[in-house]
Parts: C-alpha cells; sequence; structure tokens
C-alpha cells in the first residue's frame, strides 16, 4: 500500500495545503518519512490523516465558485467502530460546507472496506447540502464494499457511481458529467 498515492495529475490547479479554507491548509508532507498505516501497512505519507486511524484522503480539487469538492479515499472505511463518518464530517465535510461547498465527490476505489453503524450522519450531510442543492456522490466504490454500502440503505443520503476513467479528465470535466447525472437523477425522482 506504501506505494499508493493520491492522484497528483491537479497539483498544478489545487493544492489543500495551499488553500486558506481548507481543513489541511499549511500542512507540510514528507516523501520519505512514513509513519501512517492502514492494518499495519503503511501508505503513502502524502495521504492526509483527518482522526481516523483507518481512512485517509487527499483534497484533489475545490472549486468555491461552482460549489464542489472531489476527495480521494485510501483504506478501510469503519464506522461500525471507528464512526470514521462521523469523523470525516466534524474534521472535513463541515469546514467545507461552511466554505461554501455543496457537491462533494469522493473517489473511492482504493476502499478496501466498509462497516455500518446507523445512518444518522449520512442523513445529516443530505439534509444539509440538499437544502441548498447540493449532493454527495462516491465514485468507483469497489463491488464487495458497494454491497456493504447498499445493505446499510446508505444510497437513500449518497449517490454510488462507476466512473472508472476519472483520472483521464480534468476536474471540471468530471465535476460537469457528476453533476448532469445528478440534475437528470434529481429531477427524475
Amino acid at each position: 500500500m506504501h506505494d499508493i498515492e493520491p492522484f497528483f495529475n491537479w497539483r498544478h490547479l489545487y493544492t489543500a495545503e495551499e488553500d486558506p479554507q481548507s481543513p489541511f491548509f499549511g500542512r507540510e508532507y514528507s516523501e520519505f518519512e512514513f509513519s501512517q498505516t492502514v492494518y499495519n501497512y503503511f501508505i503513502h505519507p502524502q495521504w492526509d490523516e483527518f482522526g481516523s486511524r483507518t481512512l485517509y484522503m487527499k483534497i484533489l480539487y475545490v472549486d468555491y465558485t461552482l460549489n464542489f469538492v472531489i476527495i480521494e479515499l485510501i483504506g478501510e472505511w469503519n464506522d461500525a467502530i471507528e464512526n470514521d463518518i462521523m469523523t470525516l464530517r466534524r474534521e472535513v465535510t463541515d469546514i467545507l460546507f461552511d466554505a461554501g461547498i455543496t457537491k462533494f465527490i469522493l473517489i473511492a476505489d482504493n476502499v478496501l472496506n466498509f462497516h455500518s453503524s446507523d445512518d444518522s450522519y449520512y442523513e445529516e450531510w443530505y439534509e444539509q447540502v440538499s437544502d441548498e442543492g447540493g449532493w454527495v456522490v462516491i465514485l468507483d466504490m469497489p463491488l464487495h464494499t458497494q454491497q456493504d454500502f447498499r445493505k446499510a440503505h446508505l444510497t437513500n443520503y449518497v449517490e454510488l457511481i462507476d466512473y472508472p476513467n476519472w483520472r483521464t479528465v480534468q476536474p471540471m470535466h468530471l465535476f460537469t458529467a457528476i453533476d448532469n447525472f445528478m440534475l437528470r437523477r434529481i429531477s427524475a425522482d
């Protein structure tokens, strides 16, 4: 796992450590010191720790005019023991929401497992963003992880979408494709 880096092809467009509104503003990274682990396996030092012991992230892109963020995740999403959704909400998404972000794209192709608890934080997040015309989308969650997510009925609040070629497009194109999908989905409901 130590060689899985956060996606870096958009770094010329945005870096969270240089964004004063980011929860990771001012953070410094080492290319050589591996200190964070998932399942006792070291992960690349560019991943951001946000309070979970098993789930890490990287804010890949934020647009405060169009009110969206793209976040990449790695590790185990464990709501049952670690309450990762609460930590993610309080330490990251609430801060971004306060800065005007209402549309959240979470890329989960490196999320190895998902363990659910109750749905209250997802419902709260859904109500918060939908009141502002926003949404929460998870891209490319592995199938076995999607099954656990669906079994917990969390798709009532979060949309799961497969978009395996997201790395080949610019962030604005990815957002436009997802936003158009969500507009069609919402108008169909």
